[in-house]
């Protein structure tokens, strides 16, 4: 768990953007993880977050992508309820 206001920050903006992305048509993990790769390359050079919490957020990073649910559309969901009741 991130306990650092910084690194929960930066969090939330590569989360946010990987969820664009896949939303754009960027689905597979290499394309993600590209960028990520390079985000957290700039915040290692920029020095703007300590290198332990940088292991730390690509660690949480990680798992959020390989987690489907956080790439599924919510009318997915609803299309899929709606013809189970059928």
């Amino acid at each position: 768990m991130l306990q650092d206001a910084i690194a929960i920050r930066h969090y939330q903006k590569i989360t946010d953007s990987l969820v664009e992305m896949s939303e754009r048509g960027y689905r597979t993990t290499d394309e993600m993880r590209l960028f990520l790769d390079g985000y957290l390359s700039a915040l290692r050079f920029s020095n703007a977050v300590e290198i332990h919490h940088i292991h730390r957020l690509e660690e949480e990073i990680i798992r959020f992508v390989y987690d489907s649910s956080n790439f599924a559309s919510p009318y997915e969901f609803e299309m899929e309820v709606d013809r189970g009741e059928r």
